[in-house]
């Protein structure tokens, strides 16, 4: 800091009490140096390493994930200009779905609120582009917990793409849905699997054609798990990817954190199951109570 001596006042070299004593502040006062700046540069550092792991993060999901303040975390991304990172890879079209009539399965969730899992579940599939070529993920999600209970992986996007996903999600719950909500398409509307879902005793639901959004939870986990993937160039082989669909499966499922419930969808689960086991313990101490009249 440069003051102008006053000749009058300071005959002689001015020192730093002399200068807080005009001034009317503390000696310290001179040596101090905002903190702000350098708080703000290790909270980008943390949001970054966040970003690492999971790119498709907005500032929501990062406040949860460091534990902060959404606020401050919105403040940081927007100074530094920190974003997730968005991406349109091209989509491939099957032809024998252009002109294809509307199904004839309704959409039966439609502003539908699941109170437990296997209720309903929504499924969908989606391409990955890799080496020249598409590789089809299908998925089964359980609407209450946001769970992916289960997928398949193939070559080809056709009926026993979607069929094996619903296999490995039957094998895997303890019971059947009540539901099972899908997109319109060829895959969803082949005998062999609806055949399945009513064998299972399962309602087959349906977006309306052309209406994307009535399938958005099984949307949005896609857009998503692809940012987190990453780029399929980083895999040598087909081995190498399908393993890492795997493996980022059991991310989402395990520790990646859902806007909605605040917390991954396993914990979720774990959490709503441990409620139901306290309730019936409630319930039992309180049935014993009134039986022993006390």
């Amino acid at each position: 800091m440069q003051v102008a001596r006053n000749k009058e006042l300071f005959p002689k070299k001015v020192t730093k009490t002399q200068l807080a004593t005009v001034l009317g502040i503390s000696r310290s006062s001179l040596y101090y140096q905002p903190k702000r700046p350098t708080l703000d540069l290790e909270m980008k550092s943390q949001i970054e390493s966040v970003l690492v792991d999971y790119p498709s993060y907005g500032h929501r999901r990062v406040a949860v994930e460091l534990k902060l303040n959404k606020k401050r975390i919105r403040r940081i991304m927007k100074k530094f200009n920190l974003k997730p990172f968005r991406r349109r890879p091209r989509k491939p079209y099957k032809k024998d779905d252009f002109g294809k009539p509307p199904t004839k399965y309704p959409n039966l969730i439609k502003n539908f609120c699941p109170i437990r899992p296997n209720i309903v579940w929504v499924s969908d599939f989606t391409y990955i582009e890799f080496q020249g070529r598409f590789i089809y993920l299908a998925t089964v999600m359980d609407l209450f917990t946001r769970e992916i209970i289960g997928w398949n992986i193939s070559r080809f996007h056709n009926k026993e793409l979607v069929i094996g996903a619903l296999l490995n999600a039957l094998a895997k719950a303890k019971s059947p849905p009540v539901y099972i909500h899908s997109d319109q398409g060829s895959e969803y509307e082949a005998d062999d699997y609806t055949t399945l879902c009513e064998t299972n005793g399962i309602q087959v639901s349906m977006s309306k054609k052309a209406c994307p959004g009535e399938n958005a939870f099984q949307e949005s986990f896609y857009s998503t798990f692809k940012l987190d993937l990453g780029s399929t160039d980083q895999f040598e082989s087909l081995g190498e990817l399908v393993e890492a669909l795997h493996l980022q499966i059991h991310k989402y499922n395990n520790k990646r954190i859902h806007t909605t419930l605040k917390m991954s969808p396993k914990q979720f689960r774990k959490q709503y199951m441990r409620n139901i086991s306290i309730d019936k313990s409630k319930k039992v101490s309180t049935t014993l109570s009134k039986e022993m009249g006390t």
